[in-house]
C-alpha cells in the first residue's frame, strides 16, 4: 500500500527497476544513469520523510506493512511465553502479554495487537481492548512484580473498545484501575508507542518510568478524524485537526509528555525491521539498566512526580 506522499518515490524506484532490467538483457552500459537515479531517490526520500506533516505521520503510523506488537516481540525475544485470560471474563485477543527473554534477561511484554487481514482484525478487534484486556494486562503486571521482572508495554491502539457491552463490564473503571496501579508497581516500567496511541485506550498501559515513542507515531487524547468530526461535524478537516492537536513524537517531547524518541529508518519502521528492532532493544536494555540502579521508592516517587508535573506551568 502506497501513501500519497510516497508515490513520487515509488515512480522513481519503478524507473530504476526498469533501467536495471534493461541493463540485464542488453549490452547497453547504464551504470552511470543507475547511480544518478539512486542518488536522486535517496535525496527525495530524505527530503520527503524529513518534512512530513503531522497528518502524514499519522498515516505512516497506520501503514499496512508496519510491524505490530507480536512482530516486535518475535524479533526482540529469544523465547516468549504468551499468557492468557483475566481470570474473570475471558481472554481478550486485542491485548497480548507474556514473559520474554531478551539477551538473557526476562521481561514481561504487554501490548495491543492489530490484525493483518479481515479475519485477524475481527479476532483482534482492530487493537481495541475490552475491559478484560486491561484486567489481563494488570494481572500480568502484578505477576511481573511478584517475580521482580521489568515490564515493557507496546502501545498501538485507535482507542479502547467503545461498545455498549464494554461499558457495561466497566471499561472506564478497568482503565482507571490500571493507571492507579501502574503508579505503584515496584518494578521498572518502560512504555513504547509503536503506532497509534489514542485516548485512555493507550493510557491504560502507558504509565511508566520511561515513556518512549517511535519517530512516526502519534499520541493524543483523540484521533484527528474524531476531533474533526466533533469540531467541524465532518472528517474533511482531519489534517487541520492533526496540526492543532500537536500529537507527534517531537510535539510530545517538547511538551515533556514523553521521555524520548526512537528514530526510525527513512521511510518508516516497516522499511527496515531489523534496524528498528535493534534500536528498540538497545533503548529497552539501557533504560532497564538505569532504572534498576534506583531503589523501589525512588522509582515510584520519580514516576509519580513525572506525571503529576504534566500540564503544570512553571
Amino acid at each position: 500500500m502506497l501513501l500519497e506522499f510516497e508515490k513520487p518515490i515509488a515512480e522513481l524506484e519503478a524507473k530504476l527497476a526498469d533501467m536495471k532490467d534493461l541493463a540485464a538483457i542488453s549490452d547497453v552500459d547504464v551504470s552511470a544513469a543507475v547511480r544518478s537515479l539512486e542518488d536522486k531517490i535517496k535525496e527525495l526520500k530524505q527530503e520527503t520523510f524529513s518534512n512530513l506533516t503531522r497528518w502524514q505521520r499519522v498515516q505512516l503510523s497506520r501503514h499496512a506493512d508496519r510491524p505490530y506488537t507480536l512482530d516486535y516481540i518475535k524479533e526482540l525475544c529469544d523465547e516468549f511465553v504468551e499468557l492468557h485470560g483475566d481470570r474473570t471474563v475471558g481472554d481478550d485477543k486485542a491485548m497480548i502479554g507474556g514473559f520474554g527473554k531478551v539477551d538473557g534477561q526476562t521481561i514481561m511484554f504487554i501490548g495491543q495487537q492489530k490484525g493483518r487481514n479481515t479475519k485477524q482484525r475481527q479476532m483482534r478487534n482492530f487493537g481495541m481492548a475490552n475491559p478484560e484486556g486491561y484486567r489481563k494486562a494488570l494481572r500480568l503486571m502484578k505477576l511481573a512484580e511478584k517475580f521482580n521482572k521489568p515490564i515493557v508495554t507496546l502501545i498501538d491502539t485507535p482507542g479502547a473498545y467503545p461498545g455498549l457491552e464494554a461499558e457495561e463490564r466497566g471499561q472506564g473503571e478497568a482503565i482507571a484501575r490500571n493507571i492507579q496501579q501502574m503508579f505503584r508497581l515496584k518494578v521498572p516500567i518502560i512504555c513504547i508507542i509503536i503506532g497509534e496511541g489514542a485516548s485512555g485506550g493507550a493510557l491504560g498501559i502507558a504509565i511508566g518510568d520511561k515513556v518512549l515513542m517511535l519517530e512516526n507515531t502519534w499520541y493524543s487524547v483523540i484521533s484527528p478524524e474524531s476531533c474533526s468530526s466533533i469540531l467541524w461535524r465532518s472528517w474533511d478537516y482531519k489534517e487541520q485537526a492533526a496540526e492543532a492537536l500537536k500529537l507527534t513524537a517531537p510535539d510530545m517531547l517538547k511538551n515533556k509528555l514523553i521521555d524520548g524518541i526512537i528514530k526510525e529508518p527513512i521511510g518508516g519502521a516497516h522499511t527496515d525491521i531489523p534496524c528498528i528492532v535493534k534500536r528498540i532493544k538497545r533503548a529497552i536494555l539501557r533504560h532497564i539498566d538505569e532504572l534498576e540502579k534506583l531503589s523501589t521508592e525512588e522509582r515510584i516517587t520519580q514516576r509519580i512526580d513525572k506525571f503529576t508535573a504534566m500540564g503544570v506551568s512553571k
